[in-house]
């Protein structure tokens, strides 16, 4: 088969099967199996394609019709520009995060200790070591899996970070940070069953949980956080988009001032960051 016909069979069935982005999905796939990119569809549709290459191309499509994220297909995802490895044991890394690596650049200063709560992938803190310079970096999750996925990424990215097992701040008494960041578990227990097969069924339930309203972790996290936060230290947390007025109350009500949402590239609330104007509460 021709790399043309290759494709069009994947389109075809990938839009069979429901995928909501068949076309792209099914030349980003060819572009895997073949070691290609996004102009050899269009400069040399014709080429003959190798047997080999057609049987991995038509197995890759069975799975992604089977609704397996192409992510775990490829074990890839690109994250501020950087590469990064994923499994079924981290959330796949998403554009809107980027938002809170974005925003946390604009107050992070050389030298300073960085915490990633809930640090999956590690997409976060490795991000912002990599754009910085000599900051140390510490990563904590619950998950063993999602910590041995963390570490393969600072080796492929020649970072050192520490990536400790544990639930939220438990591993990390009488330390304090410069900055705390967290993508943590935010979607209310009923609405699982409403995602997309490819969030419910392929990505790990703890990294997507956020308990009965959502708002679990941000609780945990913000009662919490000023115990481990220097003088000046900022808090950057991803929200969902109808999550910001609650999270900014828990911070109010925690202490923090210095309250900000930051919107995503679609208007919507996406992150928000908190500080102290004067020394941390420390108090609860």
């Amino acid at each position: 088969m021709t790399y043309r016909e290759l494709y069009d069979y994947g389109e075809g069935e990938l839009k069979k099967a429901g995928i909501a982005e068949a076309s792209l999905d099914a030349r980003l796939l060819l572009e895997y199996i073949c070691h290609t990119d996004r102009n050899t569809l269009l400069v040399h549709g014709d080429s003959e394609r190798s047997p080999l290459e057609e049987e991995f191309y038509k197995v890759t499509i069975a799975k992604r019709s089977e609704h397996i994220p192409l992510q775990h297909i490829t074990g890839e995802q690109e994250f501020m520009g950087l590469s990064f490895r994923v499994n079924e044991h981290t959330l796949i890394p998403r554009q809107d995060t980027e938002i809170l690596v974005e925003e946390a650049m604009r107050y992070l200063s050389d030298g300073m200790r960085i915490l990633d709560l809930c640090t999956g992938t590690g997409c976060i803190l490795l991000s912002l070591l990599k754009y910085s310079n000599e900051c140390e970096g510490v990563g904590v999750d619950i998950s063993a899996g999602a910590l041995s996925v963390a570490r393969e990424n600072a080796r492929r990215l020649g970072l050192t970070a520490e990536l400790l097992h544990g639930d939220l701040f438990e591993p990390l008494e009488g330390r304090s940070f410069d900055m705390i960041v967290s993508n943590p578990p935010y979607i209310a227990s009923g609405v699982i069953p409403t995602l997309m097969p490819e969030v419910r069924e392929h990505e790990p339930l703890e990294a997507l949980d956020g308990r009965e309203d959502g708002l679990y972790f941000y609780r945990e996290i913000i009662r919490r956080a000023p115990l481990y936060m220097s003088m000046g230290a900022m808090l950057f947390l991803e929200i969902g988009c109808d999550q910001a007025e609650a999270v900014c109350a828990l911070l109010r009500e925690r202490g923090f001032d210095k309250i900000e949402v930051i919107k995503d590239y679609a208007g919507l609330n996406r992150v928000v960051s908190a500080g102290f104007l004067e020394s941390p509460a420390r108090n609860y």
